[in-house]
């Protein structure tokens, strides 16, 4: 469906620009659309680190932060909090699912912790209590999850009515849990911790401008979605003054290094895989609410360029 609402934007609607593709799968193959169309797309959503990583592509960009660039901030926060965890990992399956597990694990391993067990449950999913005995039998100290949306919902209700989350630090991705699903999991989603780009108690003016027009606007506080999206548009715009043309190749090469301000600050576009560079943070639920508990640099965070395809 995505490729064929891309392909009629490119050939009908004749964009030079597009945005919009949210799971992971969708994006890699808007891309290959892209491509074929010598047009331009970024994404503000998608997680999985092969979109720029060995899955490149000279037409797409990302603007928001990789899975493994949100693994770097929740995995230096984790060290100093629970130190050579023994961690279980349950994560949804296809390319997104298992790129975020994989992103966390090696970042995870690498200051000590030790796997104990993984599984994969498909998407939308309704029944996890058939993974519970291997979580349980693990002795995990820390469970990893990486489902979205409703899953979510589903998975935190059901470890806390089969009391799996007693005694067990839960940390995830960041789309796991959301100011979306959060009313929906209650008090099940207190104490949980994830690396995000963006959190809207980033104590800055021009986040904090942007969140009241936010809530003004949408009576509701701003989460990484929105924060990347209204960024992504500024980044095209900056683009193209410094291109002083819409040329797909004029823009593109525009775009390499590009500095662009956000609500998160100033992000700068790395040119050898189009991956946006921000500083990340590591940010808890508590009440209901997001709250910073740990940050992480940009240049610590982005992680080695690994594009080998432009």
């Amino acid at each position: 469906m995505a490729v064929q609402k891309a392909e009629k934007l490119f050939q009908v609607g004749k964009v030079d620009f597009l945005t919009g593709t949210v799971n992971s799968g969708s994006t890699l193959a808007v891309g290959q659309v892209a491509e074929r169309n010598g047009r331009l797309i970024a994404t503000t959503v998608s997680f999985a680190d092969s979109i720029t990583a060995d899955k490149c592509s000279p037409n797409v960009f990302r603007v928001n932060a990789r899975a493994g660039m949100q693994s770097a901030a929740l995995a230096e926060w984790m060290a100093t909090t629970k130190p050579n965890a023994n961690i279980f990992y349950l994560g949804p399956d296809y390319e997104m699912g298992r790129s975020t597990v994989a992103a966390f694990k090696m970042a995870a391993e690498s200051k000590g912790a030790k796997t104990v067990g993984e599984v994969f449950a498909p998407l939308d999913n309704k029944d996890y209590s058939p993974f519970f005995g291997q979580m349980r039998s693990s002795r995990p100290t820390v469970i990893y999850t990486s489902v979205a949306g409703n899953d979510t919902v589903r998975l935190f209700t059901q470890m806390a009515e089969f009391g799996l989350n007693r005694n067990v630090q839960l940390v995830g991705a960041s789309g796991t849990v959301t100011s979306q699903n959060l009313q929906a999991i209650g008090k099940a989603a207190d104490g949980f911790v994830t690396g995000v780009g963006y959190s809207p108690n980033i104590d800055s003016a021009d986040n904090k401008k942007f969140v009241a027009a936010f809530e003004a606007a949408n009576k509701a506080q701003p989460d990484l979605y929105g924060a990347d999206s209204y960024g992504v548009l500024f980044f095209y715009k900056a683009a193209v003054e410094k291109a002083k043309s819409t040329d797909t190749d004029k823009v593109r090469t525009a775009m390499r290094g590009l500095q662009w301000a956000t609500p998160q600050g100033l992000k700068v576009m790395r040119a050898g895989d189009h991956q946006a560079m921000q500083d990340m943070y590591a940010v808890r639920v508590n009440g209901g609410k997001f709250e910073i508990v740990g940050k992480v640099a940009a240049d610590a965070a982005i992680g080695p360029d690994a594009c080998t395809n432009f």
